[in-house]
């Protein structure tokens, strides 16, 4: 059925033209971009020859990862919300077509057919917040060729960013021992679409609030922010300054107390502000945003209790990253709250998550066997069929390792399992005292529908704590944390090498 033509109106929104009722199809939800543009073009050239050359079996893709960010000890799954309900709307709106019609690449049939695209597959993943390692697949892609390959280039950009930015958030969470994170890196997030997904991802891996107001807004966290070094220069004095904003925010006022002299008027004026506040049942909070933190925060703490004012709190920001904030602790710096922006939203040192997608499976003669792609970097050669991933537990409740397996296999039951290390066949060992084994991946997404109630945001950061409790402290060290174990079940592995050598003799 031929589409009414349709355009596009400044708040994002379609208007179809031709009805009285002016009907409306919403483009956005959240910020959130569902046109079938976003996708790199060669995903397009490669689904039109699909259809052109009648090409389109069944298949399943895998979504993993290859190293960790940052030489962290673990990485924590995020996007998946996101990620849904992009594939949910996914399609090509009139305006859509009309564009790649003027590229010259694409013949009218395939554009027509694009005029009716849904993705009707299905989604397995592991749970958003979960605890993830290297070579897992942390999501599977069921469906025909078309749809699973169309949606490659939007999966991989929610999922990577979205995972780097809740990674790096657990990891300063860690730092701080569990501490107060405040992500205020808006102003230095990749575009406005960044700062959203980094103020998202971020409260997953364990921030407590953001200084993005439309984040605050749209994803339900909660808001934080109080002055910059210009209200104190905007007043005729810094305790003017002060004073305003106790009158305006008593119970939210943190003074910044940097701008001239910290531990001259800066302290000074704000004991005498704190001291009406304590009148009033108010808590004085500081901010030291610049300077040696260790030896301020010290000074300050001591001045502070030194004056009555044992309740009040500091907070310090200026360009924080996890190492900074593990010295800072590690040296007893008395440091209540962290605000980190740039190192937190950007990915600091390491600019982006090294997730891939890969064919796996397709049909063949009416049913689906595994596919492999070989390299000559065996890092890169990837693990056939639909797989499953299992996680061992002791009788503590820790994780011992993880299980790659066909998705045949059954490990819920407590007997020894031998575990191949995922690039030397013969390295492995047999595991034979456990608690549970506990499948990973469930499916979320049903013919093109979210099939599953997704949890809330804050029920997605107490699955990040949660399961952060259940890794052992050595691989949440910030420096040379212990390396996880994922194997290779005993089918898998051999399927794996039989394939491999199979592709030798062609």
């Amino acid at each position: 059925m031929k589409r009414l033509p349709q355009r596009l109106l400044k708040s994002g929104e379609y208007v179809i033209i031709g009805r009285e009722d002016k009907a409306k199809v919403k483009k956005k939800d959240n910020d959130m971009i569902y046109s079938g543009l976003l996708t790199d073009l060669y995903e397009l050239t490669m689904i039109q020859g699909y259809f052109l050359k009648k090409r389109n079996p069944r298949v399943v893709f895998d979504m993993f990862y290859r190293t960790q960010p940052f030489t962290s000890g673990f990485s924590i799954f995020a996007g998946l919300e996101d990620l849904l309900k992009t594939v949910e709307q996914y399609s090509f709106s009139e305006d859509d077509v009309s564009y790649l019609r003027g590229l010259g690449y694409f013949k009218e049939e395939f554009l027509e057919y694009l005029q009716d695209f849904r993705f009707r597959g299905d989604i397995y993943s592991m749970d958003e917040g979960q605890v993830v390692f290297p070579s897992e697949p942390l999501l599977r892609v069921h469906g025909n060729l078309i749809e699973a390959q169309i949606i490659e280039s939007a999966l991989l950009n929610i999922i990577n960013f979205q995972s780097l930015i809740a990674t790096k958030a657990a990891r300063i969470y860690l730092a701080s021992r569990e501490g107060k994170v405040l992500e205020f890196g808006l102003r230095r997030a990749q575009g406005t679409d960044g700062a959203l997904s980094a103020a998202r991802a971020a409260f997953i891996g364990g921030a407590v609030a953001t200084s993005n107001t439309l984040a605050g807004k749209i994803y339900d966290i909660p808001v934080s922010g109080t002055m910059a070094h210009s209200w104190v220069m905007a007043f005729s004095t810094e305790l003017e300054s002060f004073h305003k904003f106790a009158e305006l925010y008593p119970s939210k006022s943190i003074l910044l107390i940097d701008t001239f002299d910290t531990l001259g008027s800066g302290i000074e004026n704000a004991i005498k502000v704190g001291h009406i506040l304590k009148k009033k049942g108010q808590k004085l909070g500081v901010r030291l945003d610049s300077g040696d933190l260790a030896y301020l925060s010290k000074k300050i703490r001591s001045r502070l209790d030194a004056a009555g004012l044992e309740d009040a709190f500091i907070t310090v920001s200026n360009d924080l990253n996890e190492e900074i904030i593990h010295q800072l602790v590690t040296e007893g710096a008395p440091i209540d709250m962290w605000g980190v922006g740039t190192h937190l939203v950007t990915g600091g040192n390491t600019a982006a998550f090294s997730g891939v997608y890969k064919l796996s499976a397709k049909e063949k003669d009416k049913r689906m066997v595994p596919t492999i792609k070989v390299s000559n970097n065996v890092e890169k050669t990837t693990n056939p069929g639909i797989k499953q991933v299992y996680r061992f537990f002791d009788q503590d409740n820790l994780a011992i390792g993880d299980l790659i397996a066909l998705d045949e296999e059954n490990f819920e039951n407590d007997r020894p399992h031998s575990f191949y290390h995922p690039i030397t066949p013969n390295a492995h060992f047999v595991l034979g005292s456990y608690s549970k084994a506990v499948p990973m991946l469930s499916r979320k997404m049903a013919q093109g529908k979210t099939c599953t109630t997704l949890p809330s945001l804050r029920e997605i950061q107490n699955n990040t704590f949660e399961q952060i409790k259940t890794i052992d402290p050595s691989y949440k060290r910030i420096i040379n944390p212990h390396i996880y174990k994922v194997s290779l079940s005993t089918a898998l592995k051999n399927l794996k090498y039989r394939m491999i050598d199979e592709s030798k003799q062609q």
